[in-house]
C-alpha cells in the first residue's frame, strides 16, 4: 500500500487526500443524526418514524446536489465546486443545531441533502482521475470508505459528546452540541484551496458548453443510466438497511447506553473499512461486479448473526461482519461507477445515478421502522432484528441479480484510462 501510495505523486496523494476527507466528513455529518433521532423526537415532541424522515428528506434531496456540482464541475473544473460544495454542508449543519423547531429542523436537512448529493460525484471523479489505472479498485476501496470513516468519527464524537453533556449538566442541548461540533469539517476548504490542483474542464472556454454535454450524454446512454440508477437504488438500500436503524435497534430493542452503542458502531465501521480496502483492491483481479457478487452473498449468511445474537461479544462480531460485506462490495463502486461513465460526463454521471438511487431507497429507514411495529415482540415493542434481517436479506439478494445483469448492460473496464476528456 505504501507503494501505491508513492506512486501518486505529490499532486495526486493531495488530491485523493482531500477526496477522501470531503466523503468522510460529509458522510460524519449525516450519520449524527442517525445517533440521536430518540433525542430529536423527544425534544421536538414527535413521534421517532417523524423524525426518521428527516433522514429521508436528506437523501430524496441528494440527487438535486449530484447533478448541480456535477455540471459545474464538468464545466468548470473540479476544485471550485468541491471547495464551495463542504462549505454549504458544513454551514448547514451548524444551522441545524440552532433549529428552533421541527419544521426549520426539516428544511435544514433537506438542503443539506443538496450538499451532501454533491460531494460524492465531484470527489470521486478527482480522485479517480489522479490515481493510476492498475491502483484505481485499490484507491476506489480506499475512498469509498470514506463513508466508514465518517460513520466512525460519528460513533465517536456521540459518545464524547453526551458524555461531556451529561458531566455539564446540558443533557438538554447534547444533541445540538453535537451538530455544532459537525461544523468543523469547513476547516476542510482550506486545504482544498492550498493544495488541490484544479483538474480541466471537460471543454476549454469558448468551446460547447461541457454541462450542456454532459447531460446530453446520460441521455444519450440512456440505457446505462437507468441500469446504474437500479443498481445504486439496490446498493443503497443494502447500505442504508444495515446502518440507519442500527443505532436504534440497539438502542430501543437492547437497551444499550451510549457508550455500549458507540463500541458496536466503532466495531462496525472497523470492519467496513476492513471489507472496502480488502475488496476494492481485490476487483482489480477478479473485477468489479464479481467482487459485488461475493460479499452481498457473505452479507446474506451473516445477517442471523447480527441481528439475532443475544451477546456483546456475538453481536459485535455480527457487526464487523455484516459491514465487511456491505462495505466490501461498495469499495469498488468510485472506480466502477467512473469506468462505466461517458468520459464528458463524469463528475455528473456517477454522482447523479449514486444519489438518485439513494433517493430511491430513501424511504428505508421508515420501511424498517413499519416493518418493526408490524413484528411486534412479546412485550409489544417494535422487533428491529426481524425488520432488518428481511429488508438486508431482499437487498443482498437484489444486488446479486443486478450485478449479474450488468454483464449483458455493459462490460466492466477496469483499465480504462480516467483523464479528463
Amino acid at each position: 500500500m505504501l507503494t501505491a501510495w508513492r506512486e501518486l505523486g505529490r499532486n495526486g496523494r493531495r488530491t485523493f487526500t482531500a477526496s477522501f476527507l470531503g466523503w468522510s466528513l460529509d458522510a460524519f455529518d449525516f450519520f449524527l443524526l442517525t445517533f440521536v433521532i430518540s433525542r430529536v423526537a423527544t425534544d421536538f415532541n414527535h413521534a421517532v418514524k417523524e423524525v426518521a424522515f428527516a433522514v429521508t428528506l436528506t437523501l430524496f434531496c441528494r440527487p438535486v446536489g449530484a447533478l448541480l456540482f456535477g455540471w459545474l464541475a464538468d464545466r468548470f473544473g473540479r476544485r471550485t465546486p468541491l471547495m464551495i460544495d463542504v462549505g454549504c454542508y458544513s454551514v448547514l449543519q451548524l444551522l441545524t443545531a440552532f433549529s428552533p423547531n421541527f419544521t426549520v429542523f426539516l428544511v435544514l436537512r433537506a438542503l443539506y441533502g443538496i450538499a451532501m448529493g454533491g460531494e460524492w460525484g465531484v470527489g470521486a471523479a478527482i480522485a479517480m482521475e489522479a490515481v493510476p489505472a492498475k491502483r484505481r479498485g485499490l484507491f476506489s476501496g480506499i475512498l469509498q470508505e470514506g463513508y466508514a470513516v465518517g460513520y466512525l468519527f460519528a460513533a465517536l464524537a456521540y459518545f464524547v459528546v453526551f458524555h461531556f453533556a451529561a458531566t455539564a449538566g446540558l443533557q438538554a442541548i447534547d444533541w445540538r452540541i453535537l451538530f455544532a461540533v459537525g461544523s468543523l469539517p469547513a476547516f476542510l476548504v482550506l486545504y482544498i484551496r492550498a493544495y488541490v490542483p484544479n483538474s480541466p474542464p471537460a471543454a476549454a472556454p469558448g468551446e460547447k458548453s461541457a454541462s450542456v454535454d454532459a447531460l446530453r450524454e446520460i441521455v444519450r446512454h440512456w440505457p446505462l443510466a437507468i441500469y446504474a440508477i437500479a443498481f445504486m437504488t439496490a446498493m443503497n438500500f443494502m447500505s442504508h438497511g444495515t446502518q440507519d436503524s442500527y443505532a436504534t435497534f440497539l438502542q430501543k430493542q437492547h437497551g444499550f447506553a451510549p457508550g455500549q452503542v458507540s463500541a458496536l458502531s466503532i466495531i462496525g465501521a472497523i470492519g467496513a473499512i476492513t471489507g472496502g480496502v480488502i475488496f476494492g483492491a481485490l476487483s482489480q483481479r477478479i473485477g468489479r461486479r464479481a467482487s459485488v457478487i461475493a460479499c452481498a452473498a457473505i452479507g446474506i449468511g451473516v445477517v442471523p448473526l447480527w441481528v439475532f445474537s443475544h451477546t456483546v461479544a456475538l453481536l459485535a462480531c455480527g457487526a464487523f461482519a455484516i459491514q465487511f460485506a456491505v462495505q466490501g462490495a461498495w469499495g469498488v463502486i468510485p472506480a466502477h461507477l467512473n469506468e462505466l461513465s461517458p468520459p464528458n460526463a463524469r463528475a455528473t454521471f456517477p454522482g447523479f445515478t449514486y444519489q438518485l438511487g439513494n433517493a430511491l431507497s430513501a424511504g428505508t429507514l421508515q420501511i424498517e421502522a413499519w416493518l418493526a411495529a408490524g413484528f411486534p415482540l412479546a412485550g409489544g415493542g417494535p422487533n428491529y432484528a426481524k425488520a432488518m434481517a428481511l429488508v438486508a436479506t431482499v437487498t443482498f439478494a437484489a444486488v446479486i441479480v443486478l450485478a449479474l445483469i450488468g454483464f449483458i448492460v455493459r462490460p466492466e473496464r477496469r483499465d480504462r484510462e480516467l483523464a479528463v476528456a
